[in-house]
């Protein structure tokens, strides 16, 4: 387990990982949309958060909150790309790894409202970033590309937080969570 957080933190340190976000490809608005999300350690992180925190809340919010995020972040997208300007973007994407982490850590059983109403926010703004980057032309595409990508970071950190608390490991989960929240914080301080 140690080894896993380890590798966690390290990639997540890595230079060109972080805050770069991935630009045109080829032409195709579903692929930039697809590999925007997963061209930034910010994102990764966070999204994966997502999924640990909802692995270690279970009950609904093991689907309510990554649908929450997805929903806002598809909002956010809309308003990103339609040039709508939102205050805060960068640092609030800093602060979703680092809370979202340290609910993990926590594992800390919000009611459901207000755990989808945090990762709802953190969304909006995650979505604003995709959408004030994505092309010009194929938008629906693209807001479809990042939608499915992100789920899946979602469900990577569902399923991962799900099976080790499948093997009373349930500690494990809240170390990644944890070590998430680490990684958020050497990024903002990079």
């Amino acid at each position: 387990m140690k080894k896993t957080v380890l590798l966690s933190g390290m990639v997540a340190l890595l230079p060109q990982m972080a805050l770069a976000h991935v630009g045109d490809h080829g032409g195709s608005p579903f692929l930039s949309g697809m590999m925007h999300p997963m061209g930034g350690a910010d994102h990764v992180l966070a999204m994966v958060a997502v999924g640990l925190w909802a692995a270690v809340t279970g009950g609904r919010a093991l689907l309510a909150l990554p649908l929450a995020f997805v929903g806002a972040m598809l909002a956010g997208g809309a308003l990103g790309a339609a040039g709508i300007g939102m205050p805060g973007v960068e640092p609030m994407i800093l602060a979703s790894i680092v809370l979202l982490g340290v609910l993990a850590a926590l594992a800390w059983r919000a009611p459901l409202a207000i755990g989808a109403g945090i990762v709802a926010v953190f969304g909006l703004v995650h979505g604003h970033a995709h959408g004030t980057e994505g092309p010009g032309a194929g938008l629906m595409a693209y807001g479809a590309g990042f939608a499915l990508a992100s789920m899946a970071l979602h469900l990577a950190g569902l399923g991962l937080g799900l099976a080790l608390n499948a093997q009373s490991a349930r500690g494990a989960t809240r170390a990644l969570g944890a070590g998430t929240a680490f990684a958020g914080l050497a990024l903002a301080l990079a």
